[in-house]
């Protein structure tokens, strides 16, 4: 037995050796490289102990003295905007006082006058002596009141879908709607122009992002086209991939208003959805204030999800979102805003639900806006060295500088110029101010002119006027 077992190791080494000298010479070549590579891992070390140096106790606080930490944040001059900001005293109503010296408000967007009506304030303070202030807890943690109830049904009438949620935030409306379902893998195409608040929450979807050119429906079809094509070569992917157009209904950084017709065309035709930002348009456009579905007559079940805040038209504070239950229920689960911030106070909530039955008994107030914002669009007209950025029926329009200095720094100083000139003559204007490190596509420096109904014809010419005195000083 034991003679059997040596006669079958002495075959495997012939064997084994006979192998050796018919292989290939570059096979035996890298396996001896392979192996004397093995070796020296082996037997060499992983590290080199580096010379140890003491250092006496002078030279250690000298070395301490001498080191200087990297700052935490970037310096910030002390004459930046955000530290010297105005000082408002009392209510930003039609007057409001700023740093002491009385206004005309061309600044707040208060579009239909309601942040100081009497009937607001009523139903604000009867909410106060019966829930008191805050809620001190998330919607999900008894921090839904009957009044929050009562709001998002109001809205979801007002603007007839089947449904509708509020946030305590104006800004965290949108910025948590769009993560809540737009997620990593899905494609997201968006106009230039979108407001930062939509910025964040694409930021925060970690979706794919394409941005089209500012109200440019060729460009965006262009985008459509290339992702359709893409589409095709990997159909797998494709169909668990989806697809959203996130635009505003009137831009906050242009006062442009979208082409919602033509989006509408290219949503079926394509297979995307459509999800509208209009913290501008409502309350402002459509006969009744419902935004810019009924601007254009665009049936709203054409749009998958509709966002606003509550912090102009209505003058309160917080937003909405509305749309079908199901697409407005998911949020309830996944919108970050409103799952994990303290609820809407229930007197902003009663103030909100006030201001609704007003645009509601008065509907000609949005006539009588449209009216005022288009009268001071003509009058601003023919300004030396400022162009008129926006539509006629924005309420809130931009003044640019017909030609930059070349130095946007410079181009904002040459405008606050002529804001302070406003101001010490009693007119408020603002200018529009942006993150400028974090935007995706910066918008030029700009004057932002609102228009309430509060404001007289009078009132309005004579702003016009200031504007046109300031800027031909200034810029002349």
């Amino acid at each position: 037995m034991s003679a059997a077992v040596g006669v079958g190791q002495q075959w495997v080494l012939v064997e084994m050796v006979q192998a050796f000298y018919e292989a290939p010479a570059y096979h035996l070549i890298l396996e001896g490289i392979l192996i004397l590579w093995i070796i020296r891992l082996i037997f060499s070390k992983t590290y080199k102990l580096q010379e140890r140096s003491d250092l006496t106790p002078k030279e250690k606080e000298e070395l301490i003295e001498e080191w200087q930490p990297e700052p935490l944040v970037p310096p910030v001059p002390k004459d930046h905007p955000a530290l010297n900001y105005n000082v408002v005293s009392g209510p930003p109503t039609h007057k409001i006082t700023v740093n002491g010296k009385e206004c005309i408000n061309f600044a707040s967007f208060n579009f239909l006058g309601l942040l100081d009506n009497e009937k607001v304030k009523s139903a604000a303070q009867a909410s106060l002596k019966k829930y008191g202030v805050g809620t001190c807890g998330p919607r999900g943690f008894y921090g839904t009141f009957d009044v929050h109830l009562e709001l998002e049904d109001r809205l979801a009438k007002f603007m007839r879908t089947e449904e509708a949620i509020i946030y305590s935030y104006g800004f965290a409306t949108i910025a948590s709607a769009i993560p809540a379902y737009s997620k990593r893998g899905d494609i997201v195409f968006v106009d230039e122009a979108a407001c930062f608040a939509i910025q964040k929450g694409l930021q925060a979807s970690r979706s794919n992002i394409k941005l089209f050119k500012h109200n440019d429906m060729a460009d965006l079809e262009r985008l459509l086209k290339e992702q359709e094509i893409e589409d095709q070569k990997n159909p797998r992917k494709a169909r668990v991939t989806r697809r959203f157009i996130v635009v505003e209904g009137l831009y906050m950084n242009t006062g442009d208003v979208c082409p919602l017709p033509e989006l509408i065309k290219l949503k079926y035709k394509y297979k995307v959805r459509i999800f509208l930002e209009e913290s501008l348009s409502f309350g402002v456009l459509g006969e009744h204030g419902r935004g810019i579905t009924e601007h254009f007559g665009i049936n709203i079940d054409d749009i998958d999800l509709i966002s606003a805040n509550m912090e102009n038209s209505l003058a309160s504070i917080g937003g909405f979102c509305c749309g079908r239950s199901f697409i407005i229920d998911h949020q309830r689960l996944s919108g970050q805003g409103y799952c994990f911030s303290a609820s809407l106070p229930p007197l902003l909530a009663a103030a909100a639900i006030e201001a609704l039955n007003i645009m509601e008994d008065n509907p000609d107030i949005f006539q009588t806006l449209r009216a005022k914002c288009e009268h001071m669009h003509k009058a601003l007209q023919g300004i030396f060295g400022l162009k008129v950025v926006g539509e006629s029926f924005s309420p809130a329009l931009h003044l640019q500088l017909e030609d930059s200095s070349g130095s946007r720094e410079n181009d904002v100083k040459l405008l606050k110029r002529v804001v302070d000139y406003c101001m010490n003559s009693g007119i408020a204007l603002t200018q529009a101010r942006y993150l400028e490190k974090e935007e995706k596509c910066l918008p030029s420096p700009s004057i932002r002119v609102v228009i309430t109904v509060e404001q007289t014809e009078q009132e309005l010419d004579k702003a016009a006027s200031l504007i046109k005195e300031a800027a031909q000083s200034v810029l002349n």
